[in-house]
């Protein structure tokens, strides 16, 4: 017997990871000095999230201790069932060390206990949908070392494009300097940022203006996407639907494909803490990252 875990940093909404019997391992975000645990969508209050980052609050996220890992996993290790964790980016996160403290302690009560994390090496619908897809490559009748295999390849080409709205987020998260930050805002600069090959976030390149990133964002799955008939497409944004439906009409349009699966969803707030109201991305299979 075997289960798989994933955790909401994955953003897999939460009817998916329902119907396909996933354990979830909730993500904290705090904000109002009120701590939250984020429920993949099933009763997040996004826009007042949103409103509340707009209006000068600022949310913080933090790691869960070993003693959370522990609650989660004994369960399963108590009943003897194996253990693979698809989880996000180590690179964006401490949390990983208390979770190896964790298994490391539960390996000594529970010995027999195959327990296996594996890393995406990205965050958000980028993990989630590799998660999503090596579920559904499991419950297909594959041990957790083939579907592991599975996803050593499926990593590679998870590809993801997103734009911020406002770069004040990144400079407070570290991923630009205060003077990038700056000179951006006055251009109306919207860099376009993408997960490397080692799960960090870096910026590709940069446009004048939201429509202009919009499309630049197209024309990359159409230059990188393959297989988009056979694999679902997904649209995330941070409280712009109006720009998610636009993108998505202009991938139906410009794809030329109507066989396309494309979900539509938010950011989640532990995710959206980082990137800010109004951001938008773009997640497909393609030729590589």
């Amino acid at each position: 017997m075997a289960v798989m875990f994933c955790d909401t940093n994955c953003e897999l909404w939460f009817d998916k990871a329902r119907e396909l019997d996933l354990k979830v391992i909730k993500m904290p975000y705090t904000i109002g000095g009120k701590e939250f645990y984020y429920d993949l969508g099933e009763k997040t209050d996004f826009k007042n999230f949103y409103d509340e980052m707009r209006s000068g609050k600022t949310p913080s996220t933090s790691a869960l201790n070993a003693d959370n890992y522990k609650e989660y996993f004994e369960p399963y290790f108590k009943a003897g069932e194996d253990v693979l964790y698809v989880s996000f980016s180590d690179k964006l996160s401490a949390t990983f060390t208390f979770m190896d403290q964790a298994v490391a302690e539960l390996k000594e009560k529970y010995p027999k206990i195959k327990f296996v994390r594996f890393d995406t090496r990205a965050i958000s619908l980028p993990a989630g949908m590799q998660v999503y897809l090596a579920k559904k490559y499991m419950d297909g009748g594959h041990t957790i070392d083939e579907t592991v295999e599975y996803l050593k390849d499926l990593t590679k080409h998870i590809a993801v494009e997103f734009v911020v709205d406002d770069l004040k987020y990144l400079k407070r998260g570290g991923r630009i300097s205060g003077l990038q930050a700056a000179v951006g805002t006055l251009l109306n600069f919207k860099p376009i940022l993408k997960l490397s090959d080692d799960g960090k976030i870096v910026n590709t390149t940069k446009v004048n203006g939201r429509t202009k990133a919009i499309t630049h964002i197209v024309e990359g799955i159409k230059a990188k996407g393959t297989d988009l008939d056979k694999y679902p497409i997904a649209i995330i944004h941070a409280d712009c639907e109006a720009d998610a439906l636009k993108l998505k009409e202009r991938l139906t349009a410009e794809l030329n494909n109507q066989n396309l699966d494309i979900w539509i969803q938010p950011i989640g707030p532990v995710i959206g803490t980082h990137c800010g109201p109004g951001t938008l991305a773009l997640v497909y299979h393609g030729t590589g990252r």
